[in-house]
Protein backbone atom coordinates (compact mmCIF):
# COMPACT_ATOMS: atom_id res chain seq x y z
CA UNK A 1 0.00 0.00 0.00
CA UNK A 2 1.22 3.35 -1.29
CA UNK A 3 1.58 5.92 2.01
CA UNK A 4 -0.11 9.50 1.30
CA UNK A 5 2.90 12.10 1.28
CA UNK A 6 2.14 14.63 3.10
CA UNK A 7 3.60 18.57 2.33
CA UNK A 8 3.39 21.73 3.11
CA UNK A 9 3.95 23.84 6.24
CA UNK A 10 3.73 21.92 9.29
CA UNK A 11 3.43 23.95 12.13
CA UNK A 12 4.64 22.74 15.87
CA UNK A 13 2.38 24.91 18.13
CA UNK A 14 2.76 26.29 21.15
CA UNK A 15 0.96 25.07 24.17
CA UNK A 16 -1.28 28.55 25.10
CA UNK A 17 -1.47 28.74 28.77
CA UNK A 18 -3.57 30.95 31.57
CA UNK A 19 -1.78 32.83 34.18
CA UNK A 20 -1.84 30.01 36.74
CA UNK A 21 -0.11 27.91 33.92
CA UNK A 22 -3.17 25.29 33.50
CA UNK A 23 -4.07 24.90 29.94
CA UNK A 24 -5.67 27.11 27.67
CA UNK A 25 -7.93 25.17 25.40
CA UNK A 26 -9.79 28.76 24.31
CA UNK A 27 -6.52 29.51 22.87
CA UNK A 28 -5.51 26.47 21.68
CA UNK A 29 -8.83 26.68 19.64
CA UNK A 30 -7.92 30.16 18.52
CA UNK A 31 -4.43 28.79 17.29
CA UNK A 32 -5.98 26.06 15.19
CA UNK A 33 -7.79 28.42 13.77
CA UNK A 34 -5.47 30.51 12.96
CA UNK A 35 -3.03 28.24 10.77
CA UNK A 36 -6.20 26.78 9.05
CA UNK A 37 -7.17 30.15 7.84
CA UNK A 38 -3.54 31.01 6.96
CA UNK A 39 -2.80 28.06 4.37
CA UNK A 40 -0.90 25.59 7.08
CA UNK A 41 -1.68 21.78 6.09
CA UNK A 42 -1.19 21.08 9.94
CA UNK A 43 -0.41 21.07 13.36
CA UNK A 44 1.75 19.10 15.52
CA UNK A 45 0.60 19.75 19.26
CA UNK A 46 2.79 19.07 21.67
CA UNK A 47 6.13 19.14 20.04
CA UNK A 48 9.53 20.04 21.78
CA UNK A 49 7.57 23.74 21.02
CA UNK A 50 4.46 22.86 23.27
CA UNK A 51 6.57 22.25 26.36
CA UNK A 52 5.58 18.76 26.42
CA UNK A 53 8.53 17.90 28.46
CA UNK A 54 6.67 20.27 31.33
CA UNK A 55 3.13 18.54 30.85
CA UNK A 56 1.84 16.25 33.12
CA UNK A 57 0.34 12.55 31.57
CA UNK A 58 -3.01 13.67 32.62
CA UNK A 59 -2.40 17.20 30.44
CA UNK A 60 -1.10 15.60 27.56
CA UNK A 61 -4.15 13.04 27.25
CA UNK A 62 -6.28 15.81 28.01
CA UNK A 63 -5.11 18.25 25.29
CA UNK A 64 -5.67 15.83 22.83
CA UNK A 65 -8.83 14.81 23.88
CA UNK A 66 -10.13 18.63 23.81
CA UNK A 67 -7.96 19.98 20.86
CA UNK A 68 -9.31 16.79 18.80
CA UNK A 69 -12.67 18.70 19.27
CA UNK A 70 -11.45 21.42 17.45
CA UNK A 71 -9.91 19.54 14.03
CA UNK A 72 -10.40 21.89 11.10
CA UNK A 73 -11.40 20.49 7.47
CA UNK A 74 -8.72 19.93 5.41
CA UNK A 75 -5.68 20.32 8.05
CA UNK A 76 -3.91 17.29 9.68
CA UNK A 77 -3.50 17.11 13.26
CA UNK A 78 -0.36 15.80 14.25
CA UNK A 79 0.88 14.79 18.37
CA UNK A 80 3.86 14.79 19.81
CA UNK A 81 3.72 11.31 21.66
CA UNK A 82 7.32 10.56 22.86
CA UNK A 83 7.43 8.74 26.31
CA UNK A 84 10.27 7.99 28.83
CA UNK A 85 10.07 4.72 27.57
CA UNK A 86 9.13 2.22 24.57
CA UNK A 87 6.01 1.28 26.59
CA UNK A 88 5.02 5.31 27.40
CA UNK A 89 5.34 6.04 23.90
CA UNK A 90 3.25 3.47 22.89
CA UNK A 91 0.76 4.13 24.94
CA UNK A 92 0.65 7.41 24.17
CA UNK A 93 0.03 7.02 20.15
CA UNK A 94 -2.56 4.84 21.34
CA UNK A 95 -4.61 7.05 23.07
CA UNK A 96 -3.72 10.07 20.16
CA UNK A 97 -5.44 7.25 17.64
CA UNK A 98 -8.59 6.41 19.87
CA UNK A 99 -9.26 10.12 19.71
CA UNK A 100 -8.94 10.47 16.09
CA UNK A 101 -5.39 12.15 15.30
CA UNK A 102 -4.12 12.01 11.57
CA UNK A 103 -0.46 11.12 13.37
CA UNK A 104 1.86 11.09 15.76
CA UNK A 105 5.46 12.71 16.16
CA UNK A 106 7.98 10.59 17.67
CA UNK A 107 11.55 11.54 18.80
CA UNK A 108 14.20 9.35 20.74
CA UNK A 109 13.09 9.66 24.61
CA UNK A 110 15.56 11.84 26.12
CA UNK A 111 18.76 12.42 28.41
CA UNK A 112 18.97 8.38 28.16
CA UNK A 113 21.69 8.32 25.17
CA UNK A 114 20.69 5.27 24.02
CA UNK A 115 22.95 3.26 21.26
CA UNK A 116 21.85 4.52 17.96
CA UNK A 117 20.40 0.38 16.89
CA UNK A 118 18.37 0.31 19.78
CA UNK A 119 16.91 3.85 18.96
CA UNK A 120 15.87 2.03 15.62
CA UNK A 121 14.60 -0.87 17.20
CA UNK A 122 12.73 2.10 19.51
CA UNK A 123 11.63 3.37 16.63
CA UNK A 124 10.12 0.23 14.75
CA UNK A 125 8.95 -0.89 17.60
CA UNK A 126 6.17 1.56 17.84
CA UNK A 127 5.86 1.66 14.26
CA UNK A 128 4.56 -1.92 14.60
CA UNK A 129 1.63 -1.13 17.46
CA UNK A 130 0.76 2.29 16.03
CA UNK A 131 -2.84 2.56 14.67
CA UNK A 132 -2.04 6.06 13.18
CA UNK A 133 0.86 7.08 10.89
CA UNK A 134 4.25 8.02 12.08
CA UNK A 135 6.58 10.42 11.90
CA UNK A 136 10.30 9.90 13.29
CA UNK A 137 12.35 13.33 14.23
CA UNK A 138 15.73 13.29 14.06
CA UNK A 139 16.37 15.87 16.59
CA UNK A 140 20.23 15.69 18.44
CA UNK A 141 20.12 19.26 19.74
CA UNK A 142 17.25 18.26 22.16
CA UNK A 143 18.01 14.26 23.07
CA UNK A 144 21.47 13.68 21.69
CA UNK A 145 20.48 10.20 19.62
CA UNK A 146 21.60 10.98 16.09
CA UNK A 147 20.25 8.56 13.29
CA UNK A 148 22.71 8.20 9.97
CA UNK A 149 20.85 8.17 7.29
CA UNK A 150 21.15 4.61 6.66
CA UNK A 151 19.30 4.08 10.08
CA UNK A 152 16.90 7.05 9.05
CA UNK A 153 16.14 4.59 5.66
CA UNK A 154 15.81 1.58 7.50
CA UNK A 155 13.07 3.01 9.61
CA UNK A 156 11.41 4.87 7.09
CA UNK A 157 10.83 1.29 5.42
CA UNK A 158 8.00 0.72 7.79
CA UNK A 159 4.75 1.01 6.28
CA UNK A 160 3.25 3.13 9.07
CA UNK A 161 6.27 5.83 9.10
CA UNK A 162 5.27 8.45 6.81
CA UNK A 163 6.97 11.68 7.68
CA UNK A 164 11.24 12.51 8.79
CA UNK A 165 11.55 15.51 10.60
CA UNK A 166 15.43 16.07 10.14
CA UNK A 167 17.34 18.21 12.34
CA UNK A 168 21.29 17.57 12.44
CA UNK A 169 23.14 19.97 10.32
CA UNK A 170 24.40 17.73 7.50
CA UNK A 171 23.17 18.78 4.46
CA UNK A 172 25.00 15.80 3.41
CA UNK A 173 22.56 14.09 4.99
CA UNK A 174 19.69 15.16 3.61
CA UNK A 175 21.41 14.46 0.20
CA UNK A 176 21.61 10.38 0.74
CA UNK A 177 18.21 10.43 2.68
CA UNK A 178 16.63 12.47 -0.63
CA UNK A 179 18.72 10.17 -2.95
CA UNK A 180 17.32 6.91 -2.65
CA UNK A 181 13.51 8.31 -2.76
CA UNK A 182 11.75 6.48 0.45
CA UNK A 183 7.98 6.19 0.31
CA UNK A 184 8.03 9.00 3.22
CA UNK A 185 7.42 13.21 3.09
CA UNK A 186 11.31 14.14 3.85
CA UNK A 187 10.67 17.63 5.82
CA UNK A 188 13.19 19.08 8.28
CA UNK A 189 12.95 22.45 11.52
CA UNK A 190 12.92 25.84 10.41
CA UNK A 191 16.29 26.50 12.66
CA UNK A 192 18.54 28.88 9.86
CA UNK A 193 21.48 27.81 12.61
CA UNK A 194 21.14 24.23 11.27
CA UNK A 195 20.33 25.40 7.62
CA UNK A 196 18.53 22.73 5.95
CA UNK A 197 15.22 24.13 4.67
CA UNK A 198 17.13 25.62 1.15
CA UNK A 199 18.83 21.93 0.61
CA UNK A 200 16.02 20.18 1.62
CA UNK A 201 13.58 21.95 -0.39
CA UNK A 202 16.01 22.07 -3.74
CA UNK A 203 16.41 18.18 -3.15
CA UNK A 204 13.06 17.53 -3.33
CA UNK A 205 11.91 18.21 0.16
CA UNK A 206 7.78 18.01 1.01
CA UNK A 207 7.57 20.80 3.28
CA UNK A 208 8.95 21.92 6.63
CA UNK A 209 7.66 20.92 9.92
CA UNK A 210 8.27 24.62 11.70
CA UNK A 211 7.74 26.66 14.88
CA UNK A 212 8.15 29.81 13.22
CA UNK A 213 4.70 29.56 11.11
CA UNK A 214 3.14 30.02 15.02
CA UNK A 215 3.29 33.87 14.10
CA UNK A 216 3.90 34.20 9.97
CA UNK A 217 1.73 31.12 9.03
CA UNK A 218 1.35 31.90 5.39
CA UNK A 219 4.95 33.15 4.97
CA UNK A 220 5.84 29.66 6.39
CA UNK A 221 2.96 27.64 3.84
CA UNK A 222 5.12 29.45 0.64
CA UNK A 223 8.45 28.74 2.06
CA UNK A 224 7.38 24.92 2.58
CA UNK A 225 5.81 24.35 -0.65
CA UNK A 226 7.36 21.66 -2.57
CA UNK A 227 9.26 23.24 -5.93
CA UNK A 228 6.99 22.05 -8.81
CA UNK A 229 8.35 24.78 -11.35
CA UNK A 230 10.53 27.68 -11.13
CA UNK A 231 7.43 29.93 -9.96
CA UNK A 232 7.53 27.95 -6.55
CA UNK A 233 11.55 28.85 -6.47
CA UNK A 234 11.30 32.45 -7.02
CA UNK A 235 8.26 32.43 -4.71
CA UNK A 236 10.33 30.50 -1.64
CA UNK A 237 13.17 32.42 -2.53
CA UNK A 238 11.56 36.11 -2.11
CA UNK A 239 9.82 34.50 1.30
CA UNK A 240 12.78 33.48 2.69
CA UNK A 241 15.02 35.96 2.28
CA UNK A 242 12.24 38.52 3.44
CA UNK A 243 11.24 36.27 6.56
CA UNK A 244 14.64 35.29 7.55
CA UNK A 245 15.22 37.59 10.02
CA UNK A 246 12.14 35.95 11.86
CA UNK A 247 13.72 32.53 11.25
CA UNK A 248 16.67 33.69 13.31
CA UNK A 249 14.05 35.69 16.38
CA UNK A 250 12.67 32.27 16.55
CA UNK A 251 15.43 30.51 17.31
CA UNK A 252 17.73 33.30 19.02
CA UNK A 253 17.04 31.29 22.74
CA UNK A 254 15.58 28.11 23.64
CA UNK A 255 13.09 27.03 21.91
CA UNK A 256 9.76 28.10 22.73
CA UNK A 257 10.54 31.26 24.97
CA UNK A 258 11.48 33.66 21.74
CA UNK A 259 7.93 32.57 20.21
CA UNK A 260 5.66 32.04 22.97
CA UNK A 261 6.99 35.53 24.48
CA UNK A 262 6.75 37.13 21.19
CA UNK A 263 3.33 35.99 20.36
CA UNK A 264 2.04 37.29 24.19
CA UNK A 265 3.15 40.90 23.49
CA UNK A 266 1.39 40.72 19.88
CA UNK A 267 -1.61 39.69 21.50
CA UNK A 268 -1.77 36.04 20.53
CA UNK A 269 -2.81 33.13 23.02
CA UNK A 270 0.38 31.82 24.26
CA UNK A 271 0.31 32.95 28.01
CA UNK A 272 3.13 31.80 30.27
CA UNK A 273 6.14 29.87 30.01
CA UNK A 274 6.47 27.08 32.75
CA UNK A 275 9.16 27.33 35.40
CA UNK A 276 12.20 27.34 35.29
CA UNK A 277 11.92 29.13 31.56
CA UNK A 278 11.00 32.73 31.81
CA UNK A 279 9.92 34.75 28.45
CA UNK A 280 12.08 37.01 27.58
CA UNK A 281 12.13 40.93 28.08
CA UNK A 282 13.31 44.22 27.38
CA UNK A 283 15.91 44.19 24.45
CA UNK A 284 15.63 40.72 23.51
CA UNK A 285 11.65 40.97 23.11
CA UNK A 286 12.10 44.42 21.59
CA UNK A 287 14.03 41.88 18.88
CA UNK A 288 11.63 40.42 17.58
CA UNK A 289 8.85 43.33 17.94
CA UNK A 290 11.04 45.67 15.54
CA UNK A 291 11.09 42.57 13.14
CA UNK A 292 7.09 42.25 13.46
CA UNK A 293 7.26 45.93 12.46
CA UNK A 294 9.45 45.47 9.51
CA UNK A 295 7.43 42.82 8.33
CA UNK A 296 3.96 44.26 8.84
CA UNK A 297 2.64 41.52 10.87
CA UNK A 298 0.18 44.20 12.71
CA UNK A 299 -1.79 44.82 9.34
CA UNK A 300 -1.01 41.44 7.82
CA UNK A 301 -2.78 39.32 10.68
CA UNK A 302 -4.59 41.71 12.52
CA UNK A 303 -2.31 41.49 15.67
CA UNK A 304 -2.96 43.71 18.70
CA UNK A 305 0.34 44.19 20.14
CA UNK A 306 0.80 45.50 23.73
CA UNK A 307 3.42 47.92 22.66
CA UNK A 308 7.29 48.39 22.31
CA UNK A 309 10.04 48.33 24.51
CA UNK A 310 8.27 49.56 27.61
CA UNK A 311 5.48 47.14 27.33
CA UNK A 312 8.18 44.54 27.08
CA UNK A 313 10.26 45.50 30.21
Amino acid sequence: MSKTLLTGSFVALITPMNQDYSIDFGGFRTLIEFQRENGSSGVLIMGSSGEVSMLTAEERHAIVRETMKQKQPGMEMWYGCTGATTEATIAYVKQAAAEGADGAMIAAPAYICAANEDIVEYFLEIADASPIPLGIYNNPPRVKTDLTADEVLTIAAHPNVQVLKESTGRVAQVAQIARAKPEMSLMCCCSPNLGLIVPIMSLGGHGVANMTGNIIPREMAVISTPWQNFADTQNFQAAYLRNLPMLHYAYSAINPVPMKSLMAAVGLPAGPLRKPQKALHGAALQRGLDIVRELDLVQAYGLSPTGTLAAAE
